[in-house]
């Protein structure tokens, strides 16, 4: 029939199988395509990760052919595929759930295949004819998934890292630009959620700012652990089957092309289970998930009301918030967030069991921590964003209850310890909380300061800075 799906035929060690005729995958990623329906998230819904394999076997066959193993056609034409794949083309090609047995074995051949497959197209053959171009003896030579994978892994956290700390940037500029129109609104400081002393809003936003630009820093930090490889190390470190010089060219022609600066490992054997690297990755990011999610509390906090609680802030209305209580509006974009982020520190304990799960040689458990750091990566890159543009920017502030709530509040009388002393501040406040009067007028009344004294004193802005000062 016209529209029967055609197939070839191709085999490995298990046997025979259909492959579709237009695919240039073969017969070992068609085997995990059979194999594995766990996650349904595959290779080709992370773009940078295709991206990352195609450096790693464009690099390897670069240092092949300079080290004479391949010879200059076949690797041209292995070359010319990579490229292909870098520049976007035939990622569709890249089906293999990203949940896996076989410590990455199924990611591998899939790479290995599709490049295999069109080279061949480049150099005039029908796809699966493997006796021109091998995806294990000519892509994968020098090679094994046991060095491919985790470097090809490791190129990928570096490149996603560049898009997260893009989004971590934006949210610290749009917190500065809340911080600089808000710069002089007086507030009320909290401390344990009870009322502590004033301070604006503009030091408030500025303090996010300034906490999330830490979080810039760390990961930077501990992304430079991934630029350590231990490619030329083959199945266990030892470089069988790799020619020598294979492992320092390799390194040397990967951060040529991608202009990162990626290093041989010293110890290929110690290099090849270790998975220290993401585990530290891992929780940088759960660091700043957990500051993230820390932010967003506030940010609810701030909002809460709008009748019945501090009300300070407006955050944008974005959806109705209930189904039966008409006219409420509910801070949702904080509220994904924070469950984002709870995602996040849920992966960094699947990392943290899955790099401890590691057996002598080898971590079989490495398709898990990736899937988990490509998950944590893209969500909270897509968190950020939403977070940012959906709700921090669109942020305005109630001042006229802000001033209100500082002017009445007990916590004001903290400015007061260092004129009349710690204890006779303790007794006004105690009196002002059981009576409901104000600060300002029980000082008064028990002549502990004059009027301009205290107006000088309890003048909000005078608060927001350390300044001199004698007891009485």
């Amino acid at each position: 029939m016209a529209n029967e799906k055609k197939f070839r035929i191709e085999a490995d060690l298990l046997g025979e199988l259909q492959v579709p005729a237009d695919a240039l995958y073969g017969v070992q990623t068609q085997r995990g395509i059979n194999n594995y329906h766990i996650s349904r998230k595959t290779m080709s819904d992370y773009p940078d990760f295709i991206i990352a394999n195609a450096y790693v076997k464009l690099a390897a066959a670069q240092t092949n052919h300079s080290l004479g193993v391949i010879n200059d056609e076949i690797s041209s034409a292995i070359s010319e595929a990579c490229r292909e794949i870098i520049d976007g083309k035939w990622h569709e090609n890249f089906p293999i759930d990203m949940i896996q047995g076989g410590a990455g074995t199924s990611v591998n051949m899939n790479v290995n295949e599709v490049i295999a497959n069109r080279a061949l197209e480049i150099l005039g053959h029908e796809k699966g004819e493997y006796q021109y171009c091998s995806p294990n003896d000519h892509v994968n030579c020098g090679q094994s998934t046991n060095d491919a994978y985790p470097t090809s892994i490791r190129l990928a956290l570096i490149r996603m890292n560049i898009h997260l700390v893009g989004a971590l940037t934006g949210l610290i500029s749009a917190f500065r630009y809340k911080a600089e129109e808000y710069n002089d609104t007086i507030k009320m400081g909290r401390t344990q959620l009870q009322d502590a002393v004033p301070m604006t809003i503009g030091q408030e936003f500025n303090a996010y700012a300034n906490n999330l630009e830490e979080e810039i820093l760390n990961l930077e930090r501990n992304v430079k652990l991934l630029h350590e490889i231990n490619m030329g190390g083959t199945a266990i470190g030892t470089g069988l089957n790799a020619v020598p010089g294979f492992a320092k060219l390799c390194a040397a022609n990967l951060s040529k092309l991608t202009g990162e600066n990626f290093v041989s490992a010293s110890d290929l054997v110690e290099a090849t289970p270790d998975t220290g690297a993401y585990v530290s990755y891992s929780s940088a990011l759960k660091r700043l998930a957990i500051k993230l999610s820390k932010i967003c509390n506030d940010l609810r906090l701030m909002a809460s009301g709008p009748r019945c609680g501090l009300n300070e802030i407006n955050l944008p209305p974005k959806a109705p918030g209930s189904s039966i209580m008409p006219g409420k509006v509910n801070p949702v974009i904080p509220e994904v967030t924070n469950q984002v982020c709870f995602k996040v520190i849920g992966n960094d304990t699947t990392v943290s069991f899955a790099a401890e799960a590691g057996q002598l040689e080898l971590n079989v458990m490495e398709p898990i921590i990736t899937a988990s750091l490509f998950e944590s990566l893209t969500w909270l890159k897509n968190a950020i964003e939403t977070l940012t543009e959906e709700c921090v920017l669109g942020i305005t502030v109630n001042k006229e209850r802000c001033y209100e709530m500082v002017k009445n509040s007990i916590g004001i009388v903290t400015a007061l310890n260092p004129i009349i002393g710690y204890k006779a501040s303790s007794k006004v406040a105690k009196e002002a909380h059981a009576t409901g009067r104000s600060v300002y007028d029980i000082v008064i009344e028990q002549g502990l300061m004059s009027k301009e004294e205290l107006d000088k004193a309890l003048d909000p802005k005078e608060m927001l800075h350390s300044h001199k000062f004698s007891l009485k």
